[in-house]
């Protein structure tokens, strides 16, 4: 604002109510997706709140936009404009599921760098920050805007694309990188190989680690563990989905909360058994409206991830977080997502609870999880790969499973493999496998 002011949660409403009618206002009829979905639904286009939004208007899946893009190949019907309008092509990674295309017109991409600098503001990142990009730069869209947004903002940027682990390390070093973006398992993987090649990591200038792709940003252990690796870096949080864009950022004052970016998007968060809104304390899925990506909008998309709105005082006063802002703020980051979650005889089991067991142990280099059903009864069972310096492995495999049947009530079998026997990862972790 103006005023230099965080915007209050009344006027946050009102600017999102103003952008969802211009931007329901600019589908109909060019874009046939929604033109048809929402009469088909027999949604009238006159929005009177963000209540009556949320109350008339159906969500979108991604299989509708999947199974739109094979009657419609390769881009599908979700498009408001003519495809010479089109300057970006980008598609999600098909970890879950089959991917999509995406493709942005130039002002879409420009409101996406907004909201990426918007997340640079948060982690403290300045003109003259120098920001080493350890990924592999492929159809993934966090990758190029992340890039394109430091570029924007004065940052050097240091592409590490189609480089080996070492030598990441070793341009890390030498280009003095104050920060590392990667996902939290890369970042664990590269002090990993530092150890092994004797590379010091305490010659780095990485003071903050941006990390995505994973629960594992706002995983307690998870966190710690990265810090202590990487000689105390501050490890910042965010999120964001190649159909959506850029949603969340850590807050600066409370870790492990992330408050989502509400001037881009209309969040919601609902209850998957019944799809009305979530109560506080409990976990939800998130719903998102994107207000600015009039090119190739969605209209409340159901995420698949899993989150819990955070208690802060302007949800019980007027007062804002304690970092100032009244963004909307999801306790514990992405908590997993719909179709991570694994039911073991009547207890659910999310990725980030497993994880937070390993790592808060000090002594996995790396892990796995196999999930198995015998006799229509789902298992878990745990591969872990001991720390160089794991003095006592059957020590450390005991109480993992005392860790596991106290959290979950369960027993999960746990075992030891030998150093190097299970993968690493560049980017997303596929550490669940069902056997």
């Amino acid at each position: 604002m103006a005023d230099g002011h965080p915007p209050s949660c009344t006027a946050i409403s009102t600017v999102q109510l103003a952008q969802l009618r211009s931007l329901v206002a600019e589908l109909f009829p060019a874009n046939s997706f929604y033109t048809q979905k929402l009469q088909a639904a027999g949604v009238t286009f006159d929005i009177a709140s963000l209540e009556d939004f949320s109350r008339r208007f159906p969500f979108t899946t991604k299989e509708e936009l999947v199974e739109d893009q094979r009657r419609h190949p390769p881009y599908g019907t979700n498009l408001t404009y003519p495809l010479a309008n089109y300057t970006r092509c980008h598609q999600t990674s098909g970890t879950n599921g089959v991917p999509l295309r995406w493709l942005d017109t130039a002002e879409s991409w420009e409101w996406m760098i907004e909201s990426w600098t918007q997340i640079f503001n948060a982690a403290d990142v300045e003109r003259g920050d120098r920001i080493y990009f350890a990924f592999s730069f492929g159809p993934f869209i966090g990758f190029w805007l992340v890039f394109e947004a430091a570029a924007r903002m004065g940052c050097l940027c240091l592409p590490g694309g189609g480089l080996s682990s070492e030598s990441r390390l070793r341009a890390i070093i030498d280009n003095q990188a104050t920060v590392l973006c990667c996902t939290p398992t890369y970042a664990m993987r590269l002090a990993e190989v530092a150890a092994k090649e004797s590379i010091d990591l305490a010659s780095a200038k990485v003071n903050t680690i941006i990390v995505a792709g994973e629960a594992g940003g706002s995983i307690p252990a998870t966190r710690s563990r990265l810090a202590g690796l990487w000689h105390g870096a501050r490890v910042f949080d965010h999120h964001g989905m190649t159909e959506v864009g850029p949603v969340t950022y850590e807050c600066p004052q409370r870790s492990c909360v992330l408050h989502v970016i509400e001037a881009a998007y209309y969040a919601e968060v609902i209850d998957r058994a019944s799809d009305q809104p979530a109560r506080r304390g409990q976990t939800g899925e998130l719903v998102l409206t994107t207000l600015g990506r009039t090119g190739s909008p969605l209209l409340r998309y159901r995420t698949g991830d899993l989150v819990k709105l955070a208690v802060q005082p302007s949800m019980l006063s007027s007062q804002p977080c304690t970092c100032g802002r009244n963004e909307l703020a999801l306790e514990g980051g992405i908590l997993g997502r719909t179709d991570d979650m694994v039911v073991v005889r009547g207890v659910n089991v999310y990725p980030s609870a497993v994880e937070e067991i390993i790592c808060a142990s000090g002594e996995v280099a790396e892990y796995q999880v196999n999930i198995s059903t015998a006799q229509a009864l789902t298992e878990l069972s745990v591969k872990i790969e001991p720390a160089a310096d794991c003095r006592d492995i059957a020590g450390l495999v005991m109480n993992l499973e005392k860790d596991f049947d106290k959290a979950f009530a369960l027993r999960v079998p746990v075992t030891a493999v030998s150093v190097g026997t299970l993968p690493r990862f560049e980017l997303k972790a596929k550490r669940w496998l069902k056997i």
